[in-house]
C-alpha cells in the first residue's frame, strides 16, 4: 500500500492507537442477516455475515518469470486479473473483490440457494475465460496458464482496518469461509485435480443440474469436497467460433 502523506511516526500516538483498538468492546461485533454497507463500518465495530467466497489463482505463477521477460509477465497478469475482476463485478450479489498477487477473490451475498448457483456460474465463466486467454497467449507464443478455483460458504467477520484518521484503510474479511475457499483454490487444478473444487456445503445447496457437473473427491484425508471442469456454454460457443 502506497503512503499518501509523509508524516513523522509518533511512538506515543502509536501506543495510544493500539490501546484504543485493543480496549474496544467486544459487543460492537454484531450478527447481520444481510451484508451491511461498508460505510457503516468504523475502526471499532464489525459484522458477522454469511457469505459465499470464490478464489482463483494461477498455478505455478513463479515459473512465468523464468520463461518470459517481466513486461510480458506483467501483460499476462494484467489480462488475467482484469477479466477475473470483470466477471465477478458483473454480478450484483458480488460485494467485495480483492487482488492478492496472482489471486483474485470475491465475496458474494447468497441468502438464497439460487444465489449459490449463480456463484457456480461465475466459476464456470472464469474457467471458460482462461480457455480464451490461453488462445490469445498461444498466438503471441507466450506460455499458457492453468488456474485453480475454490468456492465455499460460511460465516465471516467483516471489519474496517487501516490507519484511523487517514484514507489508508480497507475492508477485511476474516473467518473459516475465506480460509477454506482459499485452501480449496490451492488444491484445484493440482495433482490431477480438476480446476474447480467446491465444499460439501456448496454442493448440498446447488441445484440438481449443477450437482451433476461435480464428482466427489476421495482421498485419505476424508474431506467432503467436490471437483469439476465446468464451463460457460455461451463462452465456449464463442471460443469455437472466434478462436480458430
Amino acid at each position: 500500500m502506497e503512503s499518501v502523506n509523509s508524516i513523522c511516526y509518533d511512538v506515543d500516538k502509536s501506543s495510544e492507537r493500539m490501546d484504543e483498538i485493543l480496549n474496544a468492546s467486544d459487543n460492537d461485533y454484531s450478527d447481520k442477516d444481510s451484508l451491511p454497507s461498508r460505510t457503516t463500518l468504523t475502526f471499532k465495530n464489525g459484522y458477522y455475515v454469511y457469505v459465499t467466497a470464490i478464489f482463483i489463482d494461477i498455478i505455478g505463477s513463479s515459473d512465468m518469470t523464468e520463461e518470459h521477460k517481466r513486461p510480458t509477465v506483467a501483460k499476462m497478469y494484467r489480462s488475467f486479473l482484469s477479466e477475473c475482476v470483470a466477471i465477478m463485478n458483473s454480478r450484483t450479489k458480488c460485494k467485495e473483490i480483492s487482488i492478492n498477487g496472482d489471486c483474485v477473490w470475491g465475496v458474494f451475498e447468497t441468502p438464497q440457494k439460487s444465489d449459490i448457483d449463480d456463484v457456480i456460474s461465475v466459476a464456470a465463466q472464469l474457467n471458460s475465460m482462461i480457455k480464451i486467454l490461453n488462445y490469445k497467449l498461444r498466438k503471441k507464443n507466450y506460455s499458457e496458464i492453468e488456474v485453480g478455483i475454490g468456492v465455499d460458504y460460511g460465516r465471516a467477520l467483516m471489519i474496517k482496518a487501516g490507519y484511523s484518521g487517514s484514507s489508508i484503510n480497507d475492508v477485511i474479511w476474516m473467518g473459516d469461509v475465506v480460509n477454506s475457499a482459499c485452501h480449496l483454490c490451492n488444491k484445484a487444478g493440482r495433482d490431477s485435480r480438476k480446476p474447480v473444487i467446491i465444499s460439501s456445503c456448496i454442493y448440498n445447496n446447488i441445484n440438481e443440474e449443477n450437482k451433476k457437473l461435480f464428482s466427489k473427491i476421495y482421498s485419505y484425508y476424508l474431506t467432503d469436497e467436490y471437483e469439476g471442469n465446468i464451463i460457460n456454454i455461451a463462452m465456449d460457443e464463442w471460443y469455437k467460433d472466434k478462436c480458430k
